[in-house]
């Protein structure tokens, strides 16, 4: 394994993804009452068909290097998640990533933003810094004006747990999933120091982060039907999707298709913000 954090990181989501688990759950005779929750190491390896002591090295972070079979057999055991299976292999063998970050967003995503019209649409960066965002997103999420060239650059997660758009968030579970999101981007760069930093900036300022981020919940990006009501603007609906350019995975291009009513009513908002 390529670091110390990586193995902390596996051993901690082993852990967590066993003890949410009882042995009905996967089949298993449990008898009396148990001193911890969820499975026992022992059951797991036999689940995986490894030796305990082996699986036990894995979840205490020692270094050593399981192979992909090993590692679908334990993702079987625990009955992981597909999303939960990747995170797993890229804990457990890390793949080299590029450590500088290109902010660069080319051309015909800055103009695809711009048109999209009454459709929020924003861009984030691999540390989940807002680069750029449209008139309708401004609108939606309050955020500040996208010419304002003096202005701090805002981190989405850190607006939604702490900012201005922790009032305005009322997506039902949207943040915690975008917290799960980010723990799975996080997973790629464990040694980048302002990965590090965020992480400890939110664990300090964010109840809420303080609670989810232990749980090591992970999930990849993924479309989402979405709904919230706004005093000034009424009951919205849009469907979500986010968009990752082939040449730089590390852009997420954020887009809200509102519905034909939510679109009407943006569409008129923003007519009359700009007279």
């Amino acid at each position: 394994m390529e670091n110390g954090l990586s193995r902390t990181s596996l051993g901690e989501f082993l852990r967590t993804r066993r003890e949410r688990l009882t042995p009905v759950d996967v089949g298993l005779v449990s008898y009396g009452r148990r001193r911890i929750p969820g499975l026992r190491r022992e059951e797991v390896a036999q689940l995986a068909h490894i030796g305990t002591s082996w699986y036990t090295s894995l979840e205490q972070g020692r270094s050593i290097n399981p192979s992909e079979d090993v590692l679908n057999n334990i993702a079987k055991a625990l009955r992981l998640t597909e999303d939960e299976r990747q995170h797993l292999h890229l804990l457990a063998r890390p793949v080299q990533q590029d450590r500088e970050a290109d902010q660069h967003i080319p051309a015909g995503i800055e103009r695809m933003i711009q048109v999209l019209g009454p459709h929020p649409a924003f861009v984030l960066g691999r540390y989940w810094d807002v680069l750029m965002w449209n008139k309708a997103a401004e609108l939606v999420f309050r955020l500040p004006s996208s010419v304002d060239t003096e202005l701090e650059r805002i981190n989405w997660i850190r607006y939604l747990l702490t900012g201005v758009g922790a009032s305005v968030e009322s997506w039902g579970t949207g943040v915690k999933v975008l917290i799960a999101q980010f723990r799975a981007d996080y997973a790629r760069f464990p040694e980048d120091a302002r990965y590090k930093e965020l992480i400890e900036e939110f664990m300090q300022n964010s109840q809420l982060f303080r609670e989810i981020w232990p749980l090591h919940e992970v999930q990849a990006v993924a479309d989402h039907h979405k709904r919230r009501h706004d005093p000034r603007i009424g009951e919205m609906e849009f469907e979500h999707v986010t968009l990752q350019p082939p040449g730089n995975p590390d852009l997420k291009v954020m887009i809200y298709t509102a519905s034909t009513d939510t679109s009407v009513r943006l569409q008129r908002m923003l007519e009359t913000m700009e007279n």
